[in-house]
């Protein structure tokens, strides 16, 4: 079935589409639920907060559906759930769902863009780190293994020609291993201003460092998920404005989910965005990556294909 143009889904055609279609369901058409399962990222982590708040709204909002988040290491973690028919929904980088021929996975789609994360470099105001090439030969915290942040990190260090001593970490982690001086650095790859850095930037004085010659390598060797980008001066307390590279996020969908399902699940966040804008019990947590998201640059998914519930809302909202 296919939505019909300018007209929600019903309650009813949502859960026929859903009944025994969902990975890992086996349902009839009359169930009176449909439980999906988003996968999201580690603790400090933006995906983490984001995706709990997508949960809540989608469960609120889209007519018998109940959206269960799932913790996880984040980017490449969250593609290998949704390729195993683990989660239906997954948050991922879009450099990270990129090979370096251009092609995705099979078998996955995108419901929009949400918002672009930015990837930091962190070093101790009392660092003797001040530009890229110190990293050489140092303790540095590339993310937690199958991250967005990992992935674009040791990216970032190839096109630099850089050795770097790594270390797996979650954002969390890092940032208490850069206070406790266990590494010299941590790299995070995520939305503007992101928890982990900044709680470790109110208590202590941090340095985030340029990474321009950088960007400008990942654009000429990687056309398409890159983009030069500033963290803001109002990010971190104590921290200028920074010039790095920008990667836009994802929230991506097994292709087997039904297309009524996904209409609905996308209307959602573009119709609610101001109040998924905010986090936890009576919105008290702002969330401002999720400022970002809009109609205009929701379309805007790179070389994955929007899945055909979510083209079909888009195409309906022109009209």
């Amino acid at each position: 079935m296919v939505a019909t143009p300018g007209r929600q889904p019903t309650r009813r055609a949502l859960l026929v589409a859903a009944g025994g279609l969902l990975a890992g369901c086996s349902r009839p058409a009359e169930v009176d639920q449909v439980r999906l399962r988003l996968a999201t990222g580690p603790e400090g982590a933006v995906y983490r907060r984001i995706g709990g708040s997508l949960a809540a709204h989608i469960t609120a909002q889209v007519p018998g559906a109940t959206v269960v988040t799932v913790p996880s290491r984040a980017a490449t973690d969250n593609i290998r759930k949704l390729m195993a028919g683990e989660v239906h929904l997954g948050l991922s980088s879009l450099d990270a769902l990129t090979a370096d021929d251009g092609s995705v996975p099979a078998g996955l789609s995108a419901v929009c863009r949400l918002y672009d994360s930015h990837l930091h470099l962190v070093v101790m105001a009392g660092s003797p780190v001040e530009e890229f090439a110190d990293l050489r030969g140092r303790r540095v915290s590339l993310g937690a293994r199958d991250s967005g942040t990992e992935f674009t990190s040791l990216r970032v260090l190839k096109v630099g020609g850089i050795e770097a001593e790594g270390r797996y970490l979650s954002q969390a982690e890092s940032a208490a291993a850069l206070r406790d001086g266990e590494i010299d650095a941590m790299f995070s790859l995520t939305g503007v201003p992101t928890p982990a850095i900044t709680e470790l930037a109110r208590q202590h004085p941090v340095r985030i460092i340029p990474l321009v010659a950088q960007a400008a390598k990942l654009f000429e060797q990687f056309a398409g998920p890159y983009a030069p980008a500033t963290i803001p001066a109002t990010a971190y307390a104590g921290v200028p404005a920074t010039r790095t590279v920008a990667v836009p996020n994802l929230l991506l969908v097994r292709d087997d989910l039904p297309a009524e399902l996904v209409y609905a699940i996308t209307d959602t966040i573009f119709t609610h965005t101001r109040t998924i804008t905010s986090a936890g019990r009576g919105g008290a947590e702002a969330l401002p990556e999720a400022w970002h998201i809009n109609v205009r640059t929701g379309i805007s998914t790179g070389p994955i294909a929007l899945h055909p519930g979510a083209a079909s809302w888009f195409r309906d909202r022109k009209r």
